[in-house]
């Protein structure tokens, strides 16, 4: 795992003042104060009436500003994610930048057939490969549904295929506690055991609350063992602006921070100090198709006040999107709208930026979007770096030596500086005559051989015959009942 990313030296895209991100936290506030939330879960209840919030009907909650601004104070400012190997792999804090997949798509847009197809198995293998593979991809999440293996043991093979196949740390989903539970299970086996997990956590799981205001039991049951065994977690709301929160981004922003909050003061109150990452999906929905426009200016916009809110206000590590698409192919409409939300994303320094790769709103997924958004990501990753000032690279002593009417090709200076400038893969650069001799490719072709290349030839770094024979073990416990 590359530690060497590198740290955001340009001008940060901000869009809130001060005053505007108190004012959206107010608003939260006064949402949670006032209209309350539901929450469907005993032992959540309890924890917030033992800490003074209002209690009516069994579970309306409604939250104290004391009780939030406790909770804030209360997360950790900074989370450290570790690769499979437990060295550390991300550090989610201020404007550090990680790009990954993203998770349960029941379809595939195959690569080489072309055909929209369920998502199977043996495709999150070569998921999880490819992912591996790619320089720029930071974690991995499942992608796929998988719908050929059973549903009571789904997430749990989906998480042995993914940590059998990448070193890299994962972004996880889990059905309820129980697979999460396993889940734990299988990584504290690759680690060593659960407390060398929750010191060295290889994964943050991914889960939401419904919106408007709804906390479910599923979802706060995961959210408390999360915090009880000490792992990160991101509680992420999925509004539709005009639907399930407010057309106006302010409002949306206002009633996803309200959310998130409500979880963070359980996570908070159920173990003090659990690492929580901050963020959520507001995407407007289109009143023609009815559905989510993914990666439309509104939601990129939505997402950089929100992490913006979290990082400047709140001292938070934060959550977003990026690299998606409500396209249904790997076509320019795709490209435009992935690799727009990559920049945005890393112009907002959003600390886990997921959904790489996402096609249709999330119901399909694309390896060729993937390997597509691994370039685009670099080329962010070098405009993130910005310009370095001082003599060295302010090039005196080269001009000197240059002069007048010279060139700078033979020059030291060049030669000591020139391969740090961003090079491409799937990017053609040569001229028209060149790109003819090559194939004439486009760089959607381009993308699907290495594609086949990568599934031909890449083999990730193999766990132990121990271990593995113990992720198995645990399997065929969980296979058994």
């Amino acid at each position: 795992m590359d530690l060497n990313i590198k740290k955001f030296n340009a001008t940060p895209l901000e869009y809130l003042s001060e005053n505007q991100m108190r004012d959206i936290h107010t608003a939260a506030l006064e949402i949670l104060e006032d209209t309350g939330t539901i929450v469907h879960h005993e032992e959540a209840v309890k924890l917030l009436h033992q800490a003074g919030a209002n209690v009516k009907d069994g579970n309306r909650v409604y939250l104290s500003g004391n009780l939030v601004e406790r909770a804030i104070q209360s997360a950790p400012s900074r989370v450290t994610i570790y690769d499979r190997n437990t060295n550390p792999a991300m550090f989610l804090e201020g404007r550090n930048v990680y790009y990954g997949t993203g998770s349960d798509c029941p379809n595939l847009l195959d690569s080489f057939s072309g055909e929209r197809r369920q998502f199977l198995s043996s495709d999150v293998e070569d998921a999880v490969r490819l992912a591996d593979y790619l320089p720029n991809i930071n974690f991995t999440m499942s992608m796929g549904l998988a719908p050929d293996i059973p549903i009571d043991v789904q997430y749990q093979q989906k998480y042995a295929i993914m940590i059998r196949n990448s070193t890299k740390p994962q972004v996880i989903t889990a059905a309820n506690k129980t697979s999460l539970n396993d889940i734990i299970n299988i990584a504290a086996a690759v680690v060593g055991d659960r407390e060398e997990l929750s010191r060295k956590p290889v994964f943050v799981l991914y889960d939401e609350p419904t919106s408007p205001l709804v906390h479910t039991e599923e979802a706060l049951e995961k959210l408390l063992f999360m915090a009880e065994n000490g792992l990160p977690i991101n509680y992420s709301p999925g509004t539709m602006a005009g639907g399930t929160s407010p057309v106006t981004m302010a409002g949306s922003i206002a009633q996803a921070n309200a959310e998130i909050l409500a979880g963070l003061v359980i996570h908070q109150l159920k173990k003090p100090g659990a690492p929580f990452i901050f963020g959520g999906g507001m995407s407007p929905m289109d009143m023609q198709s009815m559905q989510p426009t993914y990666s439309s200016p509104e939601a990129m916009v939505e997402q950089a006040g929100l992490c913006q809110i979290s990082r400047c206000l709140y001292n938070l590590p934060t959550w977003g999107f990026g690299g998606c698409s409500a396209s249904k192919l790997a076509d320019e409409q795709a490209v435009n709208e992935a690799a727009t939300y990559i920049l945005m994303s890393g112009l907002m320094g959003t600390n886990l930026v997921h959904d790489v790769g996402y096609l249709e709103f999330g119901l399909t997924y694309s390896f060729d979007l993937l390997v597509m958004c691994d370039e685009f990501i670099g080329q962010v990753r070098r405009m993130m770096e910005g310009i370095r000032v001082d003599r060295e690279y302010l090039a005196l002593d080269a001009i000197k030596r240059v002069g007048p009417g010279g060139h700078f090709l033979q020059d030291e200076h060049t030669l000591n500086h020139f391969r740090e400038n961003w090079q491409p893969d799937i990017t053609d650069r040569t001229t028209h005559e060149t790109w003819i001799a090559d194939g004439a490719t486009t760089m959607g072709q381009r993308a699907k051989e290495k594609i086949k290349h990568v599934l031909e030839m890449h083999n990730p770094e193999p766990l132990s015959p121990e271990i593995d024979a113990e992720i198995e073990a645990i399997l065929q416990k969980i296979k058994a009942g």
